[in-house]
This record gives structure tokens, sequence and C-alpha cells, in this order.
């Protein structure tokens, strides 16, 4: 596998389609598209080497033979397909439901009804099965680009993942936006993994009959109506030469990245088939080798093989370094052991809502979890009772008595928020936080029925615990409720999941884009706070200035007590510092949060009598607005990162409607007869869009989008959203 910044491993399936492609040489079929496994971590990842004792651990035996693995591709590229073979050949489900199949069924981890009518999985099923002795746990991830923190969430606890590449569509946008998180923000405009292929199709397309072994030099074929019995044979003596070679290839792939195989290749040593698995394994769980396995889901072929690579070329849980923050030492880093023999550490990764109330997702990374057992939320300092612990197929359930590290549960009963850890109390350690982006866009919802708004209320409450990206919040000068999230589509799913679960119909706004405000240069303030009314007045003054903070900044509000002495009493610093928090919750432009904010507090003046924390509260806010023009403060609009896909003839048209939109053309490539444009766009010029690349491409072209930055908007479009927020405020 290749080596990857933030420690991922990766192992790659080529995914031929049915459909008919303009006819390739098996040479160039390889390269069609491939299915990648990859072990996630954004831990460190220090490959722990278990030394053999007289008399090994009761656990070791149980933690060799389990495998968490994801799967993960761009939509529509046929992961959830994939997933019902699997469960399928390993005994899991007994009959195959196609995504859209006529039987009206839907694939079995597609448990959600909107998942089934739209073909799309939209979160994250965890189920688990079992092949030759092994246990392997698998989510099944979402594709689309709105459903990415499903995708963090699940990567974030796996050891090693499968990315679905379809050798139809090649590497498509979405594959780079997953296989971007399962390297964790190494940012690279396409795949570039170190790998080679393992296996030789025997027949291309239509005519896919096996695959040829290139570790073990035998060929496999898939018999009986589903494909489940695999009959070895020789391979064809047409295609021997083109093994022999192909088997040359992967060794020397294998040995560039992996010594003790280079030293028998560069010395002509004969290589067994048990040398080069152990070194493709070697490599792999190194992070520097990505083998490439091949098949049809679709036509029940090369799925079993892929199953054998899970378990031969993935890391076990103890192969993977995992390290916790101790809490009590300053959050210095310490690495777990990943037994089951250390204190209990256990990170909740996703949350749902069941029939039974909260369910919750659970990796141990160390330690044992018991039924009944008392564990303790160290985010909270809660301490609580598991009342069920479930092991999890798809939206099914199988209660268990206990879990070990390594392994992926559910527990009921168990209040937390997505990412909290777990341990049993002899130990204050917490996981590293999950990456979170923030919502790119909102819409005003209200229920039509008057009648309908304890449910209302009820399904916005949950569906914020189960998906840290969908936000609440209360318009304050409209009292309209808004949610916001990833991208349209996000959206309307969650307004279509209200009415289907919760009966609530509810109407809906035009869908507005999340701006911010920001500063761009240094601005001073000196503002008094001056009442008298009779009794107790009002009194408080700050004085000091805010600025922006330096690019790249990780804070968006800064707040810096610069006073020397106690001209302002030091109980009420907190009430200033939550003025001006106030005050940059809604910027005078267009009433967005202003971020990228430093306030220095340099002075003031108190009163013995009649300062108190509202009167400084207040200062600060009065304070904040006086010296935000002044500030030279403008508009940030998120700017989306948009691929298209397009026949070439239409190109022109297209890129001219790209350039009306205000987008920038940052790379342009040849894909056959498409051309593959990537543009960075506003957000606001793009509603629609999908409608006008339709009509534009005689319903031919398609293209994927996702949140890039914050970029200032133009003069012109500065002006016209003042006007337009002034003329809002004029109005009411």
């Amino acid at each position: 596998m290749t080596r990857f910044q933030n420690g991922s491993r990766l192992l790659s399936y080529t995914f031929f389609r049915s459909k008919k492609t303009p006819s390739t040489s098996p040479n160039a079929a390889l390269l069609q598209g491939n299915f990648q496994i990859q072990q996630h971590r954004h831990f460190s990842n220090l490959a722990r080497v278990t030394t053999k004792e007289e008399k090994e651990p009761r656990w070791k035996d149980s933690m060799d033979r389990l495998r968490n693995i994801g799967i993960s591709a761009h939509i529509d590229s046929g992961k959830t397909t994939l997933t019902e073979r699997i469960l399928y050949y390993t005994g899991r489900i007994h009959e195959i439901h196609e995504v859209r199949g006529r039987d009206g069924v839907g694939a079995k981890m597609d448990s959600m009804d909107l998942e089934r009518e739209k073909g799309i999985t939209i979160q994250s099923a965890a189920t688990y099965c079992t092949w030759n002795g092994y246990q392997v746990n698998i989510i099944d991830t979402p594709g689309h680009v709105d459903f990415t923190i499903e995708v963090e969430r699940a990567l974030r606890v796996l050891d090693g993942a499968i990315l679905v590449l379809c050798s139809v569509g090649g590497v498509q946008s979405q594959s780079i936006t997953v296989d971007r998180q399962m390297r964790r923000y190494e940012a690279r405009s396409k795949l570039r993994h170190h790998s080679a292929a393992v296996q030789v199709p025997i027949g291309l397309e239509d005519d896919l009959q096996g695959l040829i072994d290139l570790v073990k030099m035998k060929a496999c074929y898939f018999h009986g109506s589903n494909g489940e019995k695999v009959v070895t044979a020789e391979i064809p003596a047409e295609m021997e030469a083109l093994a022999a070679e192909k088997r040359r290839e992967l060794v020397e792939t294998v040995s560039e990245v992996d010594d003790k195989l280079a030293d028998a290749f560069l010395t002509d040593e004969p290589i067994s088939s048990s040398d080069l698995e152990e070194a493709i394994r070697r490599a792999t769980v190194a992070k520097k080798f990505v083998p490439v396995f091949m098949g049809s889901a679709f036509k029940n072929k090369g799925v079993q093989p892929l199953l054998d690579g899970v378990l031969s070329y993935l890391p076990c849980p103890t192969e993977v370094g995992n390290y916790a923050l101790d809490q009590t030492k300053d959050e210095e880093k310490v690495v777990l052991s990943g037994t089951p023999d250390g204190p209990l550490v256990a990170l909740a990764f996703k949350l749902e809502e069941g029939r039974f109330g909260q369910l919750t997702y659970l990796r141990i990374y160390e330690g044992v979890i018991r039924k009944g057992d008392f564990i303790i939320n160290v985010n909270t300092g809660k301490k609580i009772k598991i009342p069920r612990l479930v092991r999890m197929h798809s939206d099914e359930m199988e209660d268990i008595q206990e879990a070990h590290a390594g392994q992926i549960v559910a527990v009921f009963g168990v209040d937390c928020a997505s990412g909290d850890t777990f341990t049993d109390g002899s130990v204050k350690y917490t996981m590293t936080s999950m990456n979170v982006p923030e919502p790119v866009m909102s819409l005003a919802i209200q229920p039509i029925s008057k009648d309908s708004g304890g449910q209302f209320s009820k399904a916005l409450n949950r569906f914020q615990k189960e998906d840290p990206t969908f936000r609440v919040g209360l318009d304050p000068e409209s009292g309209q409720t808004i949610i916001s999230g990833m991208g349209e589509l996000h959206l309307d799913i969650y307004v279509e999941r209200i009415r289907r679960e919760y009966k609530v119909d509810a109407s809906v706004g035009k869908p507005r884009v999340n701006f911010r405000e920001t500063i761009t240069q240094r601005a001073e303030f000196d503002y008094l706070h001056k009442k008298q009314t009779g009794g107790q007045g009002q009194y408080g003054r700050v004085c000091g200035y805010i600025e922006p903070l330096p690019q790249g900044s990780t804070t968006k509000f800064e707040f810096d007590n610069m006073i020397v002495g106690q001209v302002i009493p030091s109980n009420f610093i907190p009430s200033i510092e939550k003025g001006f928090k106030e005050a940059a919750n809604s910027g005078s432009l267009i009433g967005h949060p202003v971020e990228n904010l430093r306030i220095a507090l340099t002075d003031g003046a108190a009163h013995a009598v009649d300062s108190s924390e509202l009167a400084f509260k207040l200062a600060s806010i009065y304070a904040f607005r006086q010296c935000y023009t002044a500030a030279k403060p403008v508009i940030l609009e998120p700017v989306m990162l948009v691929e298209l896909k397009v026949p070439t003839e239409f190109q022109g048209t297209v890129a001219g409607d790209i350039n009306k939109r205000k987008g920038v053309i940052v790379g342009n490539d040849q894909d056959g007869d498409d051309s593959i444009i990537t543009v960075h766009v506003p957000l606001n010029n793009m509603f629609g869009y999908s409608t006008s690349l339709r009509s534009m491409t005689q319903g031919k072209g398609e293209f994927t989008m996702e949140y890039k930055e914050h970029s200032p908007v133009s003069q012109d479009v500065q002006m016209q959203l003042v006007n337009t927020y002034m003329a809002s405020k004029g109005a009411e």
C-alpha cells in the first residue's frame, strides 16, 4: 500500500460493469477501475510487532481473526451492491436484492425507505459477517458528497477500507473526495497510489468469465446461479504469457517497497506464492502498497477472492497504532495497546434514535465492555450503566453479553454526543475529535399544522444528535426555525424524513447561502455606556481595538485582556468578552456572523455603585458596533469545488455558463469523449444548476460539488447584498 501522511491503508478492486464501452485490451482493462481497501488511520500509525511468547494471551487468536473495514466510493459505483454480495456469500443473508431491484425489496444495507427509493446510501449501515473463520465488521458508507460526515465518522474507527471504483466511470470526483477522507486532508488532484493488480480478468465486459490469481497463478471461475461456487483451474493456455508478464510486474512493484522480496527478485530466486502473499501483506500493512482486485459484483464474479484479500492483506486491530489524549497530563499522547487486557477506552462515533431509545455505536480501542457495566463519559464526567449491548446488522440487532478491543458494537440507554470517549474510570483518556465541516446552506422551515409542533421539535432534536453537520437555529428577526446542512440534497432528505418518520408536513423557504463577514484592518474603540434612571444606574467603559486574525488561524474569534491593574474589576471581564461575542454573531453589513476577529481590551473604567455585568456587556456590544465600519468589513461567501463531466461537444457552452456564474476554471482533462472540468464557483450562483446542465448537455452532463472555502465577494456583489439586507430591514 501507499504511505500517506495520515496513515491510510488501501486495497483496490476493479469493478467491471456489463455496460458496453469501447473494446480494450486486457492490459488496458487493468487500468479501467478499481476497488481500493484502505487502512484508515489519522492516529499515529505504528505497526505493532507482537513477540511470540511461550504462551500467547487468550485473546490473541480472536484479535488476529478480526477485521474492521469500510466500503466507500463515488455515488452509484456499486458499493452497496458489493456489500449485498459479501453478506450473501458469508451466509448473513439468504437471497440477493438489488439497490433498484424490480422486487421492490432493495439492498439489505439500505434499510431506510428513502434509501431504497432513491437508490443511494444515506446513513452508514453497520454489519458483521464471518469468512473462513475470521470476523469482519463492515461499514457501508454513502457516496454522495452531501453525506461526507457519515463517511468521516465511519472511516474514523476502521482499520482498513475498500474503495470501489467503477471500470466504466473510472476515478470519479466523489472517489477522490472519499479517498481524501481516507487519507485525512492530504489533497491530491487524482488517486496516485503505489499499486498493482493482483488479478487479471479472463474476458472483458459481458464476456467476463473469471479471474487469474497472480499470487497463486491459478484461474478462478464462479459457477452456480449466484456465483457461489468458486472453481479453481489451470490458467488458459492463451493467457499464460500475459499472466506471467503481469505477475512479474506485481513482484517488481512490491519489491520496490519490501526489502525481503527485493532481495529475492534481484537475485532471480524463484518467488513462491506464500513469499509473495507475505510481502504484499507487509507492504500493505505498512501503507506502502495498494493491491488492486477485479470483478463484477452485479454479475456475481470476483467477490470471494476480494474477501480472501481482506483477510490476507488488511491489518487486524493490534497491527494498527492508536493513541488517546491523557486529560490528567495536559492532553499528553498515550499509545493504546489495542488489547482486551488494558483499561476500557471506547469512542462513540455514531448516534441513532431507534425504537428503544438512543442507539450509540462504539468502537472499542482497548479493554472489554460488558452488559451491566458502569462506564464513564470522559467528556461529560457522567457515570452510566449499560442496560443492553448489541451487534448491528443494518437495522437489525443481535444481543451480546460482552465485546473486546477492536470490535464495533452498539449500546442502548447511553446519553452522549457523537465523538464522546468512554472509559471504565481507571484512566481519563479522550480520543481525538472528528473533523466536522461547517454547514454551507440553510433554509427556513415550519410545520404547516400548529398541532405538530411537539413532533417537529422532537425530529429536529434527534437529527441534530445523529448528524453533527445538521444544525438548527432561530432567526432572531423573523422568529423562523432555520435548518443548515451540507447541500440541497442533505436538507431535502431531512425535510422528507420529518414527513415520513414523524408524520409532520412542513413548509420550507428558499434555500439561502451561509455568508460570513470579516474585517480587513485594525480599528480602535472607546465606548462609555452610562444610564441613570433613578436608583442604581448603569456604568461601563471599554477601550481597545479590533483586528483581523492572521491568515490560516485555527480560531475564528479571539479575546485578549491586555489591561494592567484593576481599572475594570476582573469579575466583569467575562461579561465584556460575552458582549463582544454576542455582537460578532451579527455583523452590520448583512447581519451574518463575523469571523477571523481578534478583540484586544486595553483600558476602561468602572463605577463603584453603577457598574454591573449587564452594563459592561452592553458597553461591549455598542463598542463593537461603533468601530466595525472603520475596520473595513467585507462579506465572505462559500466557494464550492465543482467537477463537471460533459461530452466534449458541449464543453464550450458549459464553460461559458460557468463564467456567467462567476466561476473560475482550474482544471480541464480529457476522458475519452468526455471533458472533465474542475471549477471554483460561488455557491450562491449554483442554485438550480443540475437543471441547467441537463438542458445544456441534452441530459448527458453530470457534476459533483463540495465545499472549498469562504472567500470575499466582489464589490458589486457586496453592494447588492447590503442593499437587499437594508431593504428587508426597512420593510419590517
